[in-house]
């Protein structure tokens, strides 16, 4: 799911011109990434490496039913940061920022946090 437009949102919110902005998904089975998002194929094309990489029957102790989600979720990891410059975030030409959800749908939340360089008020 392309979150970028919230996360420029709390940025934007926050007043913050010169800074760091982390984002962190709080959940073992869902994760953050930035890639491409001018080309929603991309996306498929993500998610269906990762199905074959890590595949939803694979021979796992977990019993949750869940393992490839664990999985999935440590590959693409938990958190990102970005730079933001004159009150906006630095991104490449075309860049996005994603949370996956690899066992849901499910309540999840993406927790954000914007920092003032040193000396910015």
């Amino acid at each position: 799911m392309d979150i970028t437009a919230q996360i420029e949102g709390a940025v934007r919110d926050s007043g913050v011109r010169s800074g760091v902005c982390h984002v962190f998904v709080p959940h073992t089975t869902a994760g953050i990434t930035i890639n491409e998002n001018a080309d929603p194929s991309v996306r498929q094309d993500l998610l269906a490496t990762l199905s074959r990489l890590v595949p939803a029957n694979g021979h796992y102790r977990h019993l949750e039913g869940n393992a490839d989600a664990h999985v999935k979720a440590s590959l693409v990891g938990s958190s990102v940061t970005l730079f933001i410059q004159d009150g906006r975030l630095i991104f490449g030409t075309w860049q996005g920022v994603y949370f996956c959800e690899f066992d849901g749908p499910r309540q999840r939340q993406v927790l954000v946090r914007v920092i003032p360089d040193p000396g910015e008020h």
